[in-house]
């Protein structure tokens, strides 16, 4: 999803234009996660950036892209460009150590 959402539509309040960009989002990732994952991945991973344009969007986590809408209206902007790209993930580290008698 590479996305310019309008933050002032006509006929609707800037609050609930908020609350629709941020539900969907979530029911973007919602829909990516529920696909079949690639063999040998682990999970889906996104490459998540926000901001006011696509020239100047952050690269910021999949679960701070609320937060990071937030930041990017406070600032005043007109529109919040979102881009959420899915990849497969894979986990790092191992099983944890059994507690070791002392």
């Amino acid at each position: 999803m590479k996305k310019m959402f309008p933050l002032r539509v006509e006929g609707h309040q800037t609050p609930r234009v908020i609350e629709q960009i941020k539900n969907d989002v979530r029911k973007y990732v919602k829909r990516e996660r529920k696909k079949k994952l690639p063999e040998g991945a682990d999970f889906w991973d996104f490459n998540c950036r926000v901001g006011q344009a696509e020239a100047i969007a952050e690269n910021k986590h999949v679960e701070e892209l609320t937060k990071a809408i937030d930041e990017t209206v406070a600032s005043g902007a007109e529109a919040v460009y979102i881009e959420i790209l899915a990849k497969p993930g894979h986990r790092t580290g191992g099983k944890a150590k059994p507690p070791s008698d002392v």
